[in-house]
């Protein structure tokens, strides 16, 4: 059968997969630091070059490992991908691996704060980084130049999910032989047409929706056979931040139910959103899903959907907002998102923290914003548990 043809919830149960000898129908766990030669003259042989299906080291790549790239890369629709040990390792690595002194990045300001911070560590290896309003075309064609080796951004920010038309800025970016990088984490593969519009390497935490059961750290860097094995992965195998065969595995089991939870999450996140605009104890209700959302024909054009995040800003600031994180008892405090269960966090004094005042407040981060990520729980009994919760 021709897997190119086949609908995306068919390829993230079956694409990639290698079985071995045994023909188990489950994804099989290679947990092996390395491989073994018949020959010394057939380990000479891989090293100078590996094979499509062969293996070094765990390092290096594993069959386990490959099935979750091959699969992962299948749904994105690039070319290929890299899987990491944490979300932050591949924004590190694809960062990184691609840059050196003297080149230019332009990033959108409002980032995770681990974002920003491998940022700032390119700026002390003397790459010139400018930042911009994401979604101020004006002030990303004024900061791309001819010098600027790649742009970066998420396409839906963490926490106050702003949407930067990434289409836009893909082609003002290309104009200038730029690389587009684009953090896709909030837009989840399911939603996902970042390719499409003209992102050329897709990052993604694997902890957040692909796991979906808040079970293990992973990331992955998606783009172009070329990108991927000759510009990262060198840089990801010699600093070690490949991932780990077990929790390839994991996340390779949680790609099967993906399409399913993410569709539901989000349809249980518009009705929620819905249900809490214009609640008194709310100065703003932000879902990329509802009508009022600034960049919501962008939302609806790039994604088709709101997504499973939610903002809400109380009036009253950090005291009202951590009166209402403790009353609630459905919704768990903590500091992870696209999980089962549904999360709420505090950005100001957690994720976001290590940002100035200054910062957060042009960034739209105010002491009373909770960011809350829906789960798969039953809407109605969210609902009435933000209500109580915000009473």
């Amino acid at each position: 059968m021709s897997e190119t043809k086949l609908h995306p919830r068919t390829q993230a149960v079956h694409h990639g997969t290698r079985r071995s000898q045994y023909g188990e129908m489950a994804e099989a766990i290679f947990l092996t630091q390395g491989f073994v030669y018949d020959s010394a003259e057939e380990a000479e042989g891989r090293f100078q070059q590996a094979g499509p299906d062969e293996f070094i080291y765990a390092r290096y790549g594993n069959p386990t490992s490959r099935m979750f790239e091959d699969r992962i890369a299948a749904l994105e629709g690039t070319e290929d991908a890299f899987a990491t040990a944490s979300g932050m390792a591949a924004v590190n690595g694809a960062m990184f691996a691609m840059c050196k002194p003297g080149d230019h990045v332009v990033a959108a300001r409002a980032l995770f704060g681990s974002c920003l911070y491998v940022l700032e560590l390119l700026a002390k290896f003397g790459v010139e980084v400018s930042y911009v309003d994401g979604t101020d075309l004006d002030q990303w064609r004024a900061a791309i130049g001819p010098c600027t080796k790649a742009v970066f951004f998420e396409s839906v920010s963490n926490p106050t999910l702003e949407v930067v038309d990434l289409k836009a800025v893909a082609d003002l970016a290309h104009a200038a032989g730029a690389t587009v990088v684009v953090d896709n984490v909030f837009a989840t593969p399911v939603f996902s047409r970042a390719v499409e519009l003209g992102a050329d390497v897709v990052i993604y935490s694997a902890t957040k929706h692909i796991d979906g059961g808040g079970r293990a750290l992973a990331g992955v860097i998606c783009g172009t056979r070329h990108f991927v094995r000759e510009v990262a992965e060198p840089y990801m195998k010699h600093t070690g931040g490949a991932i780990s065969p077990f929790h390839a595995w994991i996340m390779l089991n949680g790609l099967q139910t993906m399409d399913l939870r993410v569709r539901a999450q989000a349809a249980s996140s518009a009705t929620i959103a819905a249900a809490l605009q214009g609640h008194p104890a709310l100065s703003r209700v932000i879902y990329p899903g509802l009508a009022d959302h600034p960049q919501h024909a962008i939302a609806m054009e790039q994604m088709g959907s709101g997504g499973t995040m939610i903002a809400i800003d109380l009036h009253g600031g950090k005291e009202a907002a951590f009166a209402a994180l403790n009353r609630m008892r459905i919704v768990k405090i903590s500091n992870n998102l696209g999980d089962a269960k549904s999360i709420a966090t505090h950005p100001a004094t957690t994720t976001h923290q290590r940002l100035t005042d200054e910062q957060k407040a042009h960034l739209g981060i105010t002491p009373g914003l909770i960011r809350l990520s829906v789960g798969l729980e039953d809407a109605g009994d969210l609902i009435a548990d933000l209500h109580q919760a915000l009473g």
